[in-house]
């Protein structure tokens, strides 16, 4: 991907209804969306996630047969990029928007309504060039799965929330990106002790990569309250989540995270 791209448009949402009812409709939530511009968003996904220190470097281990296997079959899900034009990746976005919003009618994959998910336009289908397909994937699987906890972030319920706030589904897309990135999940064979620990997961339960999505989406909302973070820190915050995540992995015990 280009990561030249200074000039990547951002959303930031300002809160302005604080307190929701947790039985209310999503899509109730008032907000204000402001245009601007940031390198940690879209087309600057890299300066947050593609990071390596010098303490990574370690040589690449070895797999086993079943170990390849999984990490092939993740390879070719990370490979898709998302394409408007291909029946399954529309009826994905349009399965995301109804598990997001039940009830609320989609008006198009192209229109104003994505906004209150947090895409940076109309049409998110240009938000998905740093996380592909699988990113989308990822967001359908956290919203199928774990309804409530989705529901809670969308819609900004727990904690004390900043003024302008990350939104939703980009910081989706960008979570992807860093486990990815994390992971290492890219190379033939894991270069980090992260990587080769997250194999042992894969094989175990194939599913592993959006678990760990999910908990990462989790704990990343977690760093933001407890840093009292606004939209200028989303750098800092995913940098801590990382951390975070890497400490856990290398305990193996993402189970009690």
């Amino acid at each position: 991907m280009d990561d030249r791209g200074g000039g990547g448009s951002f959303v930031a949402v300002r809160r302005i209804s604080q307190g929701l009812d947790r039985g209310s409709a999503c899509h109730s939530t008032s907000v204000e969306v402001v245009a601007g511009s940031a390198a940690w968003l879209g087309r600057g996904l890299s300066c947050v996630c593609a990071q390596r220190r010098d303490s990574d470097a370690r040589p690449s281990f070895d797999l086993t047969a079943a170990q390849e296997e999984c990490l092939q079959r993740l390879q070719n899900r990370i490979d898709i990029a998302y394409d408007s034009s291909v029946p399954e990746h529309q009826e994905a976005l349009r399965a995301l928007w109804h598990v997001a919003f039940p009830g609320e009618e989609l008006r198009g994959l192209i229109s104003e309504q994505w906004k209150e998910m947090g895409w940076q336009g109309k049409d998110p289908s240009t938000d998905f060039r740093g996380g592909g397909f699988i990113s989308l994937e990822n967001l359908l699987y956290f919203a199928r799965n774990f309804p409530k906890s989705f529901q809670d972030l969308l819609r900004k319920k727990e904690g004390d929330r900043a003024l302008w706030e990350y939104p939703f589904a980009v910081a989706g897309v960008n979570i992807t990106f860093m486990l990815i990135q994390m992971l290492d999940l890219e190379a033939v064979k894991p270069r980090t002790l992260v990587g080769a620990t997250f194999l042992k997961f894969l094989t175990e339960n194939e599913s592993a990569f959006d678990l760990l999505y999910c908990i990462a989406f989790k704990l990343m909302d977690h760093q933001w309250l407890a840093m009292h973070a606004s939209y200028m820190d989303f750098n800092t915050v995913m940098k801590a989540t990382r951390r975070q995540l890497e400490r856990e992995l290398l305990q193996e015990d993402v189970a009690r995270l």
